[in-house]
């Protein structure tokens, strides 16, 4: 499926001085994604219309009787996110995910999250809102964050290794710009980053493609489901595996700037084998 209209990336590629090969291979190395934002962070025009398709913080969700995460106990961690399944624009996911209930995440950020948990809520079974086993008697985990509604909006991610394709490293390479210019060579003199013009065309053109999606810059998230990761460190989405969610810390608690990841591998989200899953904390 292509995201980006064809006339869109030849106008953006003629605007920014981009080949239009180049461009077309830059195009291909998108992938959706459903950006989760506060609503006072939609876009105008959407502000009235857009549903609700997640939470941060109350209590979570929960099915009558005893809940387990995957390692057979009961969530130990704060319950830190719920995403309506339904709710979430698939036109904007290349993840199988459950067409219906809700994804709920319990998670830390103070802390490595070597206890998290992901459940998945049918959205045919009774629920109410309670806390997990896990979250009773007291203890550092059994914080209850501040709740606050999400809403969704359709983003685009590239690759995390797009200046490695070959009409991208040909382009580099024939304008003096490759992104390695600059250490003791010459190249990129003046421009004061140590990167050559090419790279620098080139970055503005990949932000612009990924900007396309939105009527400008796009909307400060939350989370994020599916696509490549926003991550800060090494990307932990790589060598087979795919981010089904990256969440904020500073967007569940505004005073933890840490960002939580979970990936996993297609087969085992398209078949809910959530347990599978990894969680990582940069910051």
């Amino acid at each position: 499926m292509a995201y980006v209209d064809e006339r869109n990336v030849t106008g953006l590629a003629g605007e920014y001085g981009v080949p239009a090969d180049v461009a077309t291979e830059l195009a291909g190395l998108l992938r959706p994604c459903v950006l989760l934002v506060r609503k006072a962070d939609l876009p105008d025009a959407d502000r009235e219309e857009v549903l609700p398709a997640g939470l941060t913080g109350g209590l979570p969700p929960l099915p009558g009787g005893e809940v387990r995460g995957g390692d057979g106990g009961a969530p130990a961690d704060p319950f830190v996110l719920a995403v309506d399944c339904a709710a979430l624009p698939r036109d904007f996911l290349d993840i199988e995910i459950p067409s219906d209930g809700q994804l709920l995440f319990f998670t830390t950020f103070e802390y490595e999250p070597e206890d998290s948990t992901l459940l998945h809520v049918p959205a045919d079974g009774s629920i109410r809102e309670r806390p997990s086993s896990g979250n009773v008697g007291g203890g550092p985990r059994t914080v209850v964050y501040e709740p606050r509604l999400l809403y969704p909006v359709p983003g685009l991610t590239i690759d995390h290794d797009w200046r490695s394709g070959d009409l991208v490293r040909t382009f580099l390479d024939g304008a003096g710009g490759s992104d390695g210019a600059g250490e003791g060579d010459g190249a990129g003199e003046g421009d004061g980053d140590g990167f050559g013009a090419g790279a620098e065309v080139l970055d503005r053109f990949v932000e612009a493609l990924v900007n396309s999606v939105h009527a400008g810059t796009p909307p400060h998230s939350v989370a994020q489901i599916g696509g490549f990761s926003d991550q800060w460190q090494v990307p932990p989405d790589q060598d087979g595996l795919v981010l089904l969610a990256q969440i904020s810390g500073n967007g569940v608690d505004h005073g933890l700037f840490t960002l939580n990841l979970v990936v996993g591998t297609r087969q085992d989200i398209a078949a809910g084998r959530w347990e599978n899953l990894h969680f990582e904390q940069q910051c």
